[in-house]
């Protein structure tokens, strides 16, 4: 691979772009990470439903009716 000099000032934009770069990529990880975690929020909270579900059922001394999953 050759060597090519690089005046200061192109240098100086090509560093920039790429210190925008990689905020951009860090905002895309949060952002990624923060679905994650509402993902799981969102399937406990389902776990948690079908739960709650199960003890009124108990409670009222029904079973509950059972859904096939689609």
């Amino acid at each position: 691979m050759d060597v090519k000099e690089m005046p200061d000032r192109q240098f100086e934009a090509v560093l920039a772009r790429l210190d925008r770069i990689a905020e951009e990529l860090a905002r895309l990880n949060r952002n990624a990470e923060n679905a994650e975690g509402f993902a799981l929020v969102a399937r406990e909270l389902r776990n948690l439903n079908e739960s709650l579900n199960a003890l009124a059922y108990a409670a009222l001394g029904q079973s509950p009716r059972v859904r096939r999953a689609k």
